[in-house]
């Protein structure tokens, strides 16, 4: 008897407070405790790449003005302007180094990035670059025709292709191209151009390829086993 007068009671109740007399709004007056969330400092760890050095041969000159980098060398002269993540510092004669100016997000992909970028000016104007084309496939040939690149791939005309103030083209045996030159993204994007025309297909391995690039051959229908 004390079980149902006890659980009437508590239904009563709770009758009270959501429902409330009269079908009344009634708003509970439990206590809700406020919900915190913990901020957690985020510590921007230096880049690996960005912290290294970079050695200046002494054949090249470096002229440095604030946020503008000047490199010049016996194949070329090139510059680059810094955002203000990051600074160049010339610590010794034969030294450069990229540092954050900031310890944010941004400067530590920056940082990386810019290091990367000074060290291919430097290698570039004293050393330089070069990339390697392979042309496959019958009939696929290649020459040089004055200051322009001429390409046969199969199409109802050959593909003629100015070649850039400041890179060199060479072709040897009508199928093996090599592009260089001091800057090496001028370099990538004219070698990149060159394969667009005619990317390798998976099949037979026809077209423009990079000299150290791995094509993933595909088995046509008629090798398939029944």
């Amino acid at each position: 008897m004390a079980c149902s007068l006890n659980s009437s009671f508590q239904t009563s109740n709770l009758r009270t407070v959501f429902l409330g007399k009269k079908n009344e709004v009634c708003v509970s007056s439990v206590p809700v405790n406020r919900v915190g969330f913990l901020r957690k400092t985020v510590v921007c760890k230096e880049s690996r790449i960005g912290k290294q050095p970079i050695q200046v041969p002494s054949n090249v000159t470096i002229t440095l003005e604030g946020q503008f980098l000047k490199v010049k060398g016996p194949l070329g002269e090139l510059s680059q302007s810094y955002p203000r993540e990051v600074n160049v510092e010339r610590e010794e004669p034969d030294t450069l180094k990229v540092k954050k100016a900031m310890e944010t997000r941004r400067a530590n992909q920056m940082h990386g990035l810019f290091r990367t970028l000074t060290d291919n000016m430097v290698v570039g104007v004293s050393k330089g670059f070069e990339k390697k084309l392979q042309l496959i496939g019958v009939g696929y040939r290649a020459m040089l025709e004055g200051k322009d690149l001429v390409l046969n791939l199969g199409f109802s005309h050959p593909v003629r292709m100015a070649i850039p103030d400041g890179i060199k083209v060479k072709v040897e045996d009508n199928t093996r191209i090599t592009v260089s030159g001091y800057d090496k993204s001028a370099i990538g994007q004219f070698a990149a151009s060159v394969r667009r025309w005619r990317p390798p297909e998976p099949y037979k391995g026809k077209g423009v390829k990079y000299a150290d690039e791995i094509i993933r051959r595909k088995e046509g229908k008629a090798g398939k086993k029944k």
